[in-house]
């Protein structure tokens, strides 16, 4: 029988002949059953097959995303223990797998020293359940990827009294610093090629330097092999450090991503592949997956777990050099590209991306957006842009800097003086701040006093948070406040810090870590104590956290601290086009260190 789909269609009607039609006939079930007497291959009717796949999926996606704070066996071992488990038992399995590891966590190791030396070990029993359920309860809310930590208050109102350090080692400016997340450990980066450690407990330089490298005379040429250099043979221009501490990387002029062991201060490998030098990296949260950017405007992505150690893959997509890079904990990236004016939000899985244009508005980039050029509401609205333009609203020309607040919301400065709010949901800003960092004068001879707007040259948030820092060359790191809705931010406090922010970083450890440092210490404010107590004592005050109690260490209450780490120098991390420096100014290279006191009521 002819397909009717291809029939030739005339132009009058035809009467269908009806033709008889063989069909192939139906193979002959054949039955074949087990020795059960139960027929083999046998499916469950949809409804209940559809249900038990739920079901399993359920049980394995309910701890996919939950990072569990120690070894783990294998979920996919082939042993005899879990073949017959059901959903449920897994489920519950799992469930106590988690517990167990959280216990662990809060009871910092699951050991402590008594009044004679002896190891014991915390009791299940001996924990406080507050303390749990506020764990579980920050792990639910970290996984929501939303702003959850409110903070700004407490920050505010303390940061007058903050105790402060700073760390000089470097005989150039300061281009880049990373802390560990446990707030002990911190590396900091210069012009002068070399990366220092310091001791966060101490306040000291710890004595090994990864020393700039010279490259051997002959070691170019046609034929011979290439000589691999353990560290960098030019100028540092970027940091980043692993959630767990493991790993550092950097990356500049050399063009090389240089990976070194944090803790044993060994080179482990260094990668190649950008043809310009390196402005940023960053780390995606609780992995070993760092992303850099480069002055090729590319983004390139390696996996640094031992399995892998190498390259994955290369972002493309700026048509600018791009000047910094950030990420959280889903598998997306932040970028900007200075001069294309545009901020790109990657998304690595789905390889696609989101772009946001700063600037006003133009005819260029109506044509970008789809708009006619000879549209009479453009036109209303670049007019109405042009009367809205006063003194706090400059022209931006380049967009410098980024930083996520969370999964959802991100923020941006540039050379127009302005640090703007945006969501991935608006192709607009939410909200613009002009002239955050205020107004530059030069005298000039022509044309008098020529006023300027000074750049944002470095942004910092304390991740899920409602508290963030801008920096600039006023001399002065600025704190701001997001409104509950994240839908605008005011200033919050101010921090004395003469020279060039070339970099920010801000961290909340984990309670009582900063209660051994010396410089928090002697801070007047903190270490001021009753006059009827006893400091001579072996009794040690107890505190909310009881992994902090280590015999005779614990000597006063256990405070959280939000810490800010701010790189300082006399020039701009990526050019000498300014130069702050001379008597008066107080600008000097180093590192700014600042522990601000946050209330147990606003801690995560």
């Amino acid at each position: 029988m002819p397909d009717p789909l291809f029939k030739k269609v005339s132009g009058h009607k035809r009467k269908r002949v009806s033709q008889p039609t063989v069909s192939n006939p139906k193979p002959r079930k054949v039955s074949r059953k087990n020795a059960n007497n139960t027929p083999l291959g046998s499916r469950k009717r949809r409804g209940s097959d559809e249900e038990d796949i739920d079901e399993r999926d359920e049980a394995v996606g309910a701890f996919d995303n939950v990072d569990l704070d120690g070894p783990l066996p294998d979920m996919n071992e082939s042993g005899d223990e879990y073949d017959d488990e059901t959903p449920a038992q897994k489920r519950l399995r799992l469930a106590k797998l988690y517990l167990s590891n959280v216990k662990k966590s809060v009871a910092g190791g699951g050991e402590g020293e008594d009044d004679d030396g002896e190891v014991v070990g915390w009791d299940a029993e001996d924990l406080d359940r507050e303390i749990l359920e506020s764990r579980l309860q920050k792990d639910v809310l970290e996984h929501s990827g939303k702003v959850h930590v409110y903070v700004a208050d407490s920050v505010g109102s303390n940061v007058a009294n903050a105790p402060s350090t700073r760390l000089r080692g470097h005989k150039m400016p300061v281009t880049a610093a990373a802390m560990s997340e446990d707030g002990r450990i911190l590396f900091s980066a210069s012009k002068d090629g070399n990366i220092i450690k310091w001791d966060l407990i101490t306040g000291k330089r710890i004595y090994t330097h990864f020393r700039k490298r010279r490259p051997p005379p002959d070691a170019k040429g046609k034929g011979k092999e290439p000589v691999v250099i353990e560290g960098h043979t030019d100028e540092v221009l970027a940091l980043a450090m692993s959630s767990d501490g493991k790993y550092l990387a950097s990356g500049g002029k050399d063009r090389k991503v240089v990976i070194w062991d944090a803790q044993q201060f060994k080179w482990l490998k260094s990668f190649g592949g950008h043809k310009d030098l390196i402005s940023a990296l960053v780390f995606r949260k609780r992995t070993h997956q760092l992303f850099s950017a480069s002055y090729d405007r590319t983004i390139k992505i390696f996996d640094l777990s031992p399995q892998v150690m190498g390259y994955v893959e290369t972002l493309f997509g700026h048509q600018d050099v791009i000047t910094s890079v950030d990420s959280l904990r889903s598998e997306t990236a932040l970028t900007c590209g200075a001069r294309d004016k545009s901020v790109r939000f990657w998304k690595v899985v789905e390889e696609n991306q989101l772009v946001f244009r700063g600037g006003g508005r133009s005819a260029l980039r109506d044509v970008l957006e789809g708009i006619p050029v000879d549209d009479e509401e453009a036109e209303k609205r670049r007019e109405a842009e042009k009367a809205k333009k006063g003194t706090n609203d400059y022209h931006e020309g380049s967009i410098d800097c980024v930083a996520f607040i969370d999964e959802s919301t991100f923020l941006s400065g540039g050379d127009s003086g302005a640090v703007r709010l945006w969501s991935n949901n608006k192709k607009k800003a939410v909200y613009t701040h002009g002239l955050a960092h205020g107004l530059h004068k030069v005298h000039s001879e022509t044309e008098g006093i020529v006023t300027s707007p000074r750049w944002i040259t470095a942004l910092a948030v304390l991740r899920y948070s409602n508290v963030f820092a801008s920096g600039s060359w006023e001399g002065m790191i600025r704190l701001w406040k997001l409104n509950d809705q994240n839908r605008s931010f005011s200033p919050l406090a101010t921090i004395p810090a003469p020279g060039v922010i070339n970099s920010l970083q801000m961290i909340s450890p984990p309670t009582g870590t900063l209660d051994e440092a010396r410089w928090v210490s002697q801070s007047p404010k903190l270490s001021a104590e009753p006059e009827d107590q006893d400091l001579d004592s072996d009794d040690s005050i107890p505190v909310p956290h009881p992994g902090v109690i280590l015999g005779k260490l614990a000597k006063h209450t256990s405070r959280r601290h939000c810490v800010m780490i701010a790189g300082i120098g006399q020039e701009p991390r990526l050019g000498r086009w300014l130069r702050i420096a001379g008597e008066g100014t107080g600008s000097r290279n180093g590192v700014l260190v600042v522990a601000v006191p946050q209330n147990e009521s606003g801690a995560p």
